[in-house]
């Protein structure tokens, strides 16, 4: 877990701000207070000195951003196993897990979704992704697109949580973190056929999207829902033709 113990407000503020965004699992303490058991990092001011038998790294009030990811990167290479879950939608929820400590947390659009999570692979310890079983079009495309990458595919029956009152919009996020945690089967690809549903639905998208009303064919509708092409790359080709 990451600790942020400063009296210097543009650090604090700096970096729990970072932290926020990211969405990784921190506490604040005084300086001088007794560190939390599970303490793996500790961010501090440029003033502030740091206590023993614990990794410090003091931020600079002019660029937290810099001490975060220093953070992170000590999380990622410590004893923990990098695990990666996936709740797949079309904004799916990410959660990098480091043993059994969240990290970071992202909330991405579809087609930006696998080059994230090849970016968290790289140079995390022994790197595992797994990803839900639900959204088959959205998760295969995913899949699909992480060669070279050990994948597991998790039953996620379950692990969309009940949110509470200001939680709105965690619940992808909160998902993918409930799937890092749990063993699913291997998997190196996924081939999905698009049932009609599908297919209607990715039309109406199409005309819901599309300035003129327009609304792609099925072909282009089996090739978007294949991930060969996004709904709008779709409505360009329909306007070409």
């Amino acid at each position: 877990m990451i600790v942020v113990a400063t009296e210097d407000f543009e650090v604090y503020h700096g970096v729990v701000g970072e932290l926020r965004e990211r969405g990784v699992a921190f506490t604040t303490i005084e300086p001088g207070d007794e560190l939390p058991e599970r303490t793996r990092v500790l961010i501090g001011g440029p003033d502030d000195e740091p206590p023993d038998g614990v990794e410090s790294i003091r931020a600079d009030p002019d660029n937290p951003r810099e001490a975060v990811e220093a953070a992170l990167s000590a999380l990622r290479t410590g004893d923990g196993r990098t695990i990666i879950g996936v709740d797949p939608g079309d904004r799916p929820g990410i959660a990098v897990l480091s043993g059994e400590t969240v990290v970071a947390a992202f909330q991405v659009p579809l087609a930006d979704a696998a080059e994230l999570v090849i970016e968290e692979v790289r140079g995390g310890l022994d790197p595992l992704v797994r990803i839900g079983d639900g959204a088959r079009l959205q998760g295969a495309t995913i899949v699909n697109a992480l060669d070279g990458v050990r994948v597991e595919l998790v039953d996620e029956t379950g692990t969309t949580p009940s949110l509470g009152t200001g939680a709105r919009g965690m619940g992808d996020v909160l998902a993918a973190v409930n799937i890092a945690r749990m063993e699913g089967e291997a998997i190196e690809h996924r081939e999905i056929e698009p049932t009609e549903g599908e297919l209607t639905v990715i039309k109406r998208r199409s005309r819901e999207r599309s300035p003129e009303n327009r609304e792609i064919d099925e072909a282009l509708a089996r090739r978007v829902a294949h991930g060969e092409l996004t709904v709008e790359e779709a409505l360009e080709k329909h306007r070409e033709e």
